[in-house]
């Protein structure tokens, strides 16, 4: 590794699991990121078992979760004799014999996700001996990880400082050209870091009505009292965009699946006290598909969350 320059986590981490397999010899290294239930692929080093980058495993069934619980050893040269190892369910997908693995964390000393090999064959009990380097690995991914997650919140600033020039005229809120740009910037960094995200979609159901009948200023009005209701009812982190008419879109980054219901419950509860009507999808970002994928499922949620509320105050109409 003396010819590597770490310029990132990603350079640092490829290096790592390059020497690592040239000194071990196991098929495959991964960092992995655990997030939630999930057991995200970051990086590999692969020679024979076909795992790659983005794909999702159940935390639960791997070996890294009992290591991580410290209820089963980092090396294991014969991991069939291990009995939470030989009953884990990731033996029913792949053949493990023998195993490493290393906690990496996060500056506050959470789990962030793991350093981990798997190998078909059972290695010499020698291997053992090298767990002071595997940790001396892990800990340098560590530091590098939590150097660069400091400074993800200085770059995220920079881009919503560049970008003040494209927000839309009537809310203030970012424009769709400016959204665009935030969806990609934000995927390369949820790909680098398994970092969890949710795309909210809201359209106002009104804006015709108000338009027809009490004119284009009450539209306006309407329009900018519900980018007020989405301003004051978001994390600060997080970022909104009007893409045009009565169509407006939220990007909650680092946000897990309980937050960002969380997030929608409060939206729905700041709308109705507004008496805005307003219909909102909410789409978690899949490692495997990305922000853009959640985005058109935000607004497929959205407008089978409308077709479900007329149809619902039909059948309530009928009676």
């Amino acid at each position: 590794m003396e010819n590597i320059n770490f310029k990132s986590f990603q350079d640092a981490g490829q290096a790592v699991l390059q020497f690592l397999h040239k000194h071990f010899g196991f098929d495959l290294w991964m960092i992995t990121r655990v997030e939630g239930l999930d057991w995200i692929v970051l990086q590999t080093e692969d020679h024979g078992y076909g795992v790659q980058p983005r794909q999702v495993f159940q935390w639960a069934d791997s070996f890294c979760f009992h290591m991580v619980a410290g209820k089963a050893p980092r090396i294991a040269p014969r991991s069939e004799v291990i009995p939470l190892y030989a009953t884990a369910p990731i033996n029913q997908q792949v053949c493990i014999k023998s195993y490493i693995g290393q906690p990496l964390v996060k500056e506050d000393g959470s789990l962030f996700g793991t350093l981990c090999a798997i190998d078909p064959e059972i290695k010499s009990e020698a291997i053992v001996q090298d767990m002071q380097l595997v940790e001396l690995l892990g800990q340098l991914l560590s530091s590098i990880l939590q150097a660069e997650l400091r400074q993800i919140e200085q770059v995220r600033q920079r881009e919503l400082l560049q970008e003040e020039a494209s927000k839309d005229e009537l809310t203030g809120l970012y424009n769709r050209r400016a959204w665009d740009k935030f969806l990609r910037a934000e995927e390369e960094r949820c790909k680098q870091y398994g970092h969890p995200a949710a795309v909210l979609f809201i359209d106002l159901n009104d804006l015709k009505k108000v338009n027809d009948s009490l004119g284009h200023e009450e539209g306006d009005r309407l329009i900018q009292n519900a980018a007020q209701v989405l301003r004051d009812n978001v994390r600060i982190n997080d970022i909104v965009a009007r893409l045009g008419g009565d169509e407006f879109v939220m990007l909650s980054v680092e946000n897990d699946k309980t937050g960002a219901e969380t997030l929608l419950d409060r939206l729905i509860a700041a709308f109705a006290e507004a008496n805005i009507g307003a219909a909102i999808g909410l789409a978690m970002r899949h490692p495997s598909q990305g922000l853009f994928a959640a985005l058109a499922q935000a607004d497929q949620n959205m407008f089978e969350y409308k077709r479900w509320k007329k149809a619902s105050e039909a059948v309530a109409y009928l009676k």
